[in-house]
């Protein structure tokens, strides 16, 4: 949030534990117990207020100028350069106009706004202890998706009997779909490895109850890397390749698929075609989560054509609530289109997509991370990958030849080795600094490698709550040698490498606060990792490419470094809320 000669706009989030209202006054409220407001702004204008409650009251006419204050001196974090803090932001037709004291900002307004036409400024104080922080950027999200996963959430599970019976439950509490067997059931977030069985579910499992038999139903997994789908799915689907290249058919003891399909097999199976009601409903659905809990920007990390048009005409509308920035899927067997495709980039700053998105392996939760040696606990694979090198080779030049930032999903060490062999050999000539490569996942990486990373530029986008959720069975994986690889974030940092940080909701939560708290604690429940990413320094985390359209953005996420929640206990991080999040001035969440 630095200040430049002319406004620039303010995306933020306020919090705090006491809910007292500030109230709109001059006059800061007297200081209570500790509480704090995270307010955002990432280039363009947004803000974020946190509380363990919500508050009341607020300003009526956020389209008139107004000035946002701490109720304590220096509780404005601004995150620029030397991390200065102050008390005061003057916000002038969704822009940051200026911040500093109360005085400064009056001082700037009246200097600078003359005439009898000039409008009084509204002033308001945040909670007494809050702070005041940069709008949250995701750096790797799927929002539709993850608008999908809510609609029947099967995350928590105790085995496959207890899915089953969530999946009845939902066709009961819905009636359309009750009384019609030909509707498709969909749902998502199962999770195998916590369930009391080292089987796999089947199609047979769908068909086990007599309200889920004869139905099309199709399940997601957790990690998004396999789908469970029931007999009616396996008959509609039929035939069947004998193999998939980059994916797993999984079949009974004839050689018939049983119902689990992995990674690039997934795509074999037909699923309906969604509605722009449907599209909107998942859309509002992930919105409302993400406001929620401060976001103001979102990567998402695999825009189709359904899911870019739709952007694309809520941009045009006017009605896209948060900043979206697209990464499109790369489809081999397509036409090239990196230099047919001009990339959107929206006036109003809400779409961006100007990269693509590549799967170079699958997940290690459905061991289909591409490794250099057989996983520990099943010596006949190494994972698979999903692309050839040959492939990578052929496109990735083109792709950055033709201006496009290219983020590449590498999990195991052999897919991310094999990728920085690509980089390496495509980054020759190009502009890093404006291409800016990504590693998407990066997660098991060889020292050498990790090495590597700083030496060419490429940004490692990483999401620290996998390395909890993967922390019950990753030693499992991959042995006590090998594990010392997954999650070395501090010595990918030590290397000179930049780095984006995300959640990959709906795999996990989307609340930023608990990537920061995974981080710090990432050593909990004896889970051996030698390096603490939560020592990370701000320095373009989010790192999309700069573009003419936004050339006073300072690129990068700025998330709580530095902030207040950093020194306090677990609990009170977890009881933070969210009161507000606002973008251009405006709230898209809460009010104040």
């Amino acid at each position: 949030m630095s200040l430049r000669k002319r406004p620039v706009s303010s995306d933020s989030a306020l919090a705090k534990e006491d809910p007292v209202c500030a109230k709109e006054e001059s006059t800061p409220p007297k200081s209570a117990s500790p509480s704090w407001i995270f307010l955002g702004a990432l280039g363009l204008s947004a803000l974020v207020f946190f509380a363990s409650s919500s508050s009341t009251g607020g300003l009526t006419n956020y389209s008139a100028p107004y000035v946002l204050c701490s109720s304590e001196p220096s509780k404005v974090y601004t995150v620029d350069a030397k991390n200065s803090q102050t008390q005061c932001i003057l916000i002038d037709n969704g822009y940051i106009a200026k911040t500093g004291t109360l005085e400064e900002v009056q001082g700037h307004w009246t200097t600078n706004v003359t005439g009898s036409s000039r409008p009084k400024l509204q002033i308001r104080y945040t909670p007494p202890g809050s702070i005041i922080v940069p709008g949250l950027s995701d750096a790797h999200a799927h929002l539709l998706e993850y608008g999908a996963s809510r609609e029947l959430a099967l995350e928590g599970t105790k085995d496959i009997q207890e899915t089953v019976t969530r999946v009845k439950q939902y066709i009961l509490a819905h009636p359309e779909i009750q009384m019609n067997t030909s509707t498709y059931v969909l749902g998502g977030g199962w999770d195998h490895t916590v369930w009391p069985t080292t089987r796999w579910p089947t199609a047979a499992d769908l068909d086990s109850d007599p309200v889920l038999r004869g139905r099309p139903i199709i399940l997601q997994s957790k990690d998004c890397h396999a789908l469970w789908v029931s007999p009616k799915v396996v008959e509609m689907n039929f035939p069947f390749p004998d193999a998939v290249e980059g994916g797993i058919i999984f079949r009974d003891e004839y050689g018939q698929p049983n119902g689990m399909f992995l990674d690039n097999a997934q795509d074999i199976i037909f699923q309906p075609a969604l509605t722009d009601d449907d599209l909107m409903r998942r859309f509002s659905i992930a919105v409302q989560d993400a406001v929620a809990v401060g976001l103001t920007s979102v990567h998402d990390a695999g825009l189709n054509p359904m899911s870019l048009k739709f952007f694309t005409k809520l941009a045009e509308l006017k009605k896209l609530p948060i900043r979206i920035y697209g990464m499109t899927f790369f489809d081999e067997n397509a036409e090239y289109w990196g230099n047919q495709t001009k990339p959107k980039i929206d006036p109003e700053n809400r779409l961006t997509a100007r990269s693509v998105k590549i799967f170079a392996d699958g997940a290690l939760r459905t061991s289909g991370a591409a490794l250099y040696e057989p996983y520990a606990d099943d010596s006949t694979t190494t994972g698979a990958m999903r692309i050839t090198p040959e492939v990578l080779h052929k496109f990735l030049p083109l792709f950055l030849r033709d201006g496009w930032q290219v983020n590449v999903h590498a999990i195991g060490d052999r897919a991310n080795g094999i990728v920085l062999d690509v980089f390496e050999a495509s980054l020759k000539g190009i502009n890093i600094s404006a291409s800016r490569p990504r590693l998407e996942h990066a997660q098991i990486i060889t020292q050498a490698d990790r090495e590597r990373l700083g030496k060419l530029g490429v940004i490692a986008s990483i999401q620290p709550t996998h390395a909890i959720s993967d922390m019950w069975y990753a030693q499992d994986r991959l042995g006590p040698e090998r594990i010392k690889n997954l999650y070395a974030f501090r010595s990918i940092i030590d290397s000179g490498a930049r780095i984006a940080m995300g959640s990959d909701f709906p795999v996990e939560s989307p609340n930023p606060l608990f990537w920061i708290l995974r981080c710090y604690y990432a050593s909990f429940c004896g889970w051996k990792i030698t390096s603490r990413p939560w020592r990370m320094v701000p320095g373009g985390a989010s790192q999309p490419p700069r573009s003419s359209q936004r050339d006073d953005h300072r690129p990068g996420i700025r998330v709580l470094h530095g902030v207040d929640i950093m020194t306090i206990g677990a609990d009170q991080v977890l009881a933070t809320k969210v009161i507000a999040t606002v973008i251009d001035g405006t709230p898209v969440y809460g009010r104040f």
